[in-house]
This record gives structure tokens, sequence and C-alpha cells, in this order.
């Protein structure tokens, strides 16, 4: 479904996607095709009320706000550590089993907590938070997609917390018996398909770190897949692919939510398909494995929908090996799936993200910070003629706006 179509079903609420640009503003617009940058008229639609305004199918979204408010962490109905649970994986599995659609909250006194955390859906609403300074409160496990799904099961499963039976074994299961050579987007560290999930003051990490080499080694430290998703004041740190902000079914919006926070890694390591809001965050490039070429986002958006990421009043920063020589790359489109049929304009996700009124680092390559396309190589274009539709799925979605800092665009 083109854009057009998408603004029939939603009408009015964003139908200042059809305004007429106005370009060559003080702001910028259109910018290059290499370096395409927004004017204010352009730009007016990409705020968090319609990031996070719609849900529903992409065929028929529905006017659906949801603003955020910051996470309140008063109750304790389940306490991970001293005389509570031993494991994070143990409270969650009693907040299941509790039920019902209050809200109820894990927390998580200071401490280490190894292992796999998976949150099923139908779990209720969960707060799990951390008591103390994110820095305290670990989960760490390693883990690489490269392993079979069944050596990922040995490793993830060695002391039977994922028995048949308890709420979260069919997500085990439907990773342990995955027909593929490899574990992919199962081998990361917390995983959730819990709708109105909030996380706040954790910090989650995949500790394969930089123990491989610079090649593919998906591992992920978090992948969220339901709607209203939310995270404050977190730490997620790993290489490649840190946090899949993904929708699970590839035909409904996915809501997420991120404040206040601090991501790191070195290849596309925020990436995923759900409607993304992350404001004052720090998004940190790291060259430790990686020296050169470093990727930090990777939507793969549904090509009818106009709302990928927004990163707004945030922070793109990089180490001192990027800094040196400033090859790294904001971002790319994730063309998934595309792999064999190469990029099909209209069936193949086009990734959208606008990057807005933060400051970019030293680090990043100026004139081309956006690369090309995850599995299709697909070379980066965007359009830059008057009156251009932002949504064309002949070209990239991938923008910027009201920028600082020594990577902004000039």
């Amino acid at each position: 479904m083109r854009i057009a179509r998408w603004m029939t079903a939603a009408a009015a609420a964003v139908s200042v996607l059809a305004a007429t640009p106005a370009f060559a503003s003080a702001h910028g617009g259109p910018g290059t095709a290499s370096r395409p940058i927004l004017s204010p008229a352009e730009a007016a639609p990409f705020t968090p009320g319609n990031y996070l305004g719609f849900s529903g199918p992409y065929a028929a979204p529905v006017a659906d706000p949801w603003r955020p408010q910051p996470i309140v962490t008063r109750h304790r109905d389940f306490v991970v550590g001293g005389r509570g649970f031993s494991t994070v994986q143990a409270a969650v599995n009693a907040a299941f089993k509790a039920g019902g659609s209050t809200r109820r909250s894990i927390a998580i006194l200071p401490g280490t907590y190894p292992g796999t955390v998976f949150i099923p859906a139908g779990s209720p609403p969960l707060t799990i938070y951390g008591v103390g300074r994110p820095a305290d409160v670990r989960l760490e496990f390693t883990v690489d997609a490269t392993l079979t799904p069944a050596a990922w099961a040995a490793l993830v499963n060695p002391d039977g917390r994922y028995a048949e039976g308890d709420p979260a074994w069919e997500m085990f299961r439907s990773c342990a018996t995955r027909t593929s050579t490899n574990a992919g987007l199962c081998a990361t560290v917390v995983w959730s398909q819990s709708t109105d999930l909030q996380l706040k003051g954790l910090t989650i990490t995949n500790t394969l770190l930089d123990t491989v080499d610079r090649g593919t080694h998906q591992a992920l430290a978090l992948r969220t897949d339901a709607d209203r998703t939310q995270l404050e004041d977190m730490r997620l740190i790993s290489r490649q692919d840190t946090f899949l902000a993904n929708a699970n079914d590839v035909a409904r919006i996915a809501r997420v939510f991120v404040r206040d926070s601090y991501i790191e890694g070195d290849t596309d390591f925020v990436f995923g398909r759900a409607s993304a809001v992350f404001t004052r965050t720090r998004f940190h490039l790291v060259s430790t494995r990686k020296d050169s070429g470093g990727v930090i986002f990777a939507p793969n958006t549904d090509p009818s929908y106009p709302y990928g990421f927004l990163v707004v009043r945030s922070r793109i920063t990089a180490d001192e090996g990027y800094r040196a020589a400033p090859t790294g790359r904001l971002g790319r489109a994730w063309d998934q799936g595309a792999g064999t049929t190469g990029y099909l304009p209209g069936v193949t996700p086009n990734g959208q993200l606008v990057i807005r009124d933060s400051t970019l680092g030293a680090g990043f390559a100026a004139a081309t910070p956006w690369a090309p396309a995850a599995t299709t190589a697909r070379p980066f274009a965007a359009r830059v003629d008057a009156g251009r539709d932002l949504n064309d799925i002949y070209f990239n979605r991938l923008f910027e706006y009201a920028n600082r800092g020594p990577s902004a665009a000039g």
C-alpha cells in the first residue's frame, strides 16, 4: 500500500504529510541525495505524537494516542535478589501466574544476574526496575547468533529455567526447534513479547562483546516485540544488534518509547520494525571490535507506513578510534527478507528514520552518513527535487533536521 492509501485510512490526523514542503530554508532542505535534510514544513509531522499516535494493522491504522509518563517505581510486588527470587525469570514467571490486568512491579536489587530473561505475551502489564544506579543492576549473558538452534538451547537452558508448562516455554521452544542453521534473533539476553512492558534502571549486556572478530556476530542485549514498550534510564550494551525494537506481527504497528538511556554497539545496534521514539538518549559507536564503517540505526519499517524511528533531543557519539578516522555511519535501511530477490519497491521494508534537534559528535562520515542497505546493499539515494514525496518507495527514507555538533550537516 502506498502512503496515499495509508493517509486515506488515517485521514486528517496526518494530513500534514501532504503539505507542499518549503525548500532552501535557514534550517536546511533538501540537502543532497547522499545526505537529505528536511525543511521546516517537511519536519513538521515527525513528532513523538505521530510516531506514537496509531495502533492496529498497517492496512487500517487506528488513531490511538499513547503518551508515556515517567515510570513509577514505588511498588514491589516481586523482588529479585536478597531474600527474594534468585533469578529475574522466576519473578517474571510468578508475575505471569498472578495474572490480571493490574500493573505488577518487579524490583531487582543491585547485583549481576546471569542468564536470559523471556517475558511472554499474556503477562500482566509489568514494570521491571533496578533498585539504585543502573550500572549496579546488571543482567548479563554471552550468546552469539552463529550458534545452531540446538547449541543455543543447551547454552540458555542448562539449569532448566525453561520447562514445559512454564510461561516462557513456548518462546524457548520456538527458538530451540528452529530449522535454520543458526539461532538468529533468538540470540538475546532479554526478550519480551508482552504489551505494556516498562523497563527502568537496568544495564543489559550481551557479553560476547570483543571476544569475536569483526564479522557477522548478532548478539542482542534486548529484543522487544509488542506494543507500548517503554524504556527509561536504561543501559543496553553489545556490539552487533544491541537493541531490536521489533513488531512480532509484521502486519501490525508496535510502539516503543525510550527516554534518558544509553545504547552502545558497532553494527546496526538499534534496529527493527517498531514505530519508536528515542529522546534524551545517547547512542555510542565503538571501534574496539570493528574499527571502521560501523552503523548505528537499521530500521526495517513497513513500506506503507510513514513512521519508523524518531531520534529527538539526543546525543550520537563515537569513541576515539572513530574520532581519529571518521568512517562511522548514522544508519542504513534494513531490506529484511530481500536477500534473494533484491529490494522490491512496495514489498520490501523501507526503513524510515528522522534524527532531529540532536547533537552529532565527531567520528562520522560527513558527506555520506547513510550506508547502503543491509541484506541487499541497495545504494543509498534520497529525493532532493522540489515537492518530493518523503515516502517514495523507490528512494530511501532516512533524514536529518536541525541537528548540531561536529558531524551535523553544514
